[in-house]
């Protein structure tokens, strides 16, 4: 049996962490039932327990099928929306092996795309950000409580082209996230919005009231973005 097809990594794992990955089959009939999301490049998705990346790897290869078919012809448009389809996937895992056994895994799967269809023309920036992107968006944490396993809170970065190969990283708590604007308190760990510092503005695209973000980047090249360890 192949290493990704197994459902148990160990008993023990099993017992201390009720461990069981899904299989292959399960994974493909579900992302079926929102197939039109898996396939559309910049819709994002959170995986809450993701292992080592059972949906996110699927859901990655799908999104790349679709760029290739709508920019395989044209290198840069190629490698700009090869990397939105890559930010917009998200992931918490309990179990510090298997986030990185997650990265290590979308990036194979980006990487081994990305080389393929670049023909010797790698930009080594490009390959740097993919891995640093991966670094803040596949993060090791409880998502119930929403915490780090440092107990700090998890804090995922939104990333959103802007103007051409231009970047905008936006940062948020997962907490805020998924609170209502008239919620009281975060259900999981009783913070009161005093405590997150909420705030809500309006979102044009979306065309409904979202978080701040605790923090926001200035724009940057898309193949740069792993500069903006500078600014933190």
């Amino acid at each position: 049996m192949k290493e990704r097809e197994k459902q148990v990594k160990s008993r023990e794992r099993v017992t201390q962490h009720g461990e069981v990955f899904t299989a292959e089959r399960e994974v493909n009939a579900m992302l079926d039932l929102v197939k039109d999301e898996t396939e559309r490049i910049d819709s994002r998705f959170l995986e809450p327990a993701c292992g080592d990346g059972n949906f996110l790897a699927e859901i990655l290869r799908r999104k790349l099928s679709v760029v290739n078919k709508q920019y395989g012809k044209n290198l840069p448009d190629y490698e700009r929306y090869s990397i939105l389809a890559l930010s917009s996937i998200y992931g918490v895992d309990l179990l510090e092996d298997n986030i990185e056994d997650c990265r290590e895994r979308l990036y194979d799967i980006w990487e081994k795309d990305y080389l393929k269809k670049v023909n010797g023309q790698i930009n080594e920036d490009c390959m740097k950000s993919a891995k640093y992107i991966l670094s803040k968006n596949i993060l090791c944490g409880d998502a119930l409580t929403m915490k780090k396993n440092d107990g700090n809170p998890i804090i995922f970065a939104q990333w959103d082209f802007v103007i051409g190969g231009q970047i905008k990283r936006r940062d948020y708590r997962l907490d805020g996230l998924l609170i209502d604007e008239d919620a009281k308190i975060v259900e999981t760990n009783q913070m009161s919005f005093s405590d997150i510092g909420q705030e809500w503005e309006f979102d044009e695209e979306t065309k409904i009231k979202m978080p701040s973000p605790i923090k926001e980047y200035p724009l940057i090249d898309y193949r740069k973005v792993f500069e903006y360890e500078c600014f933190i």
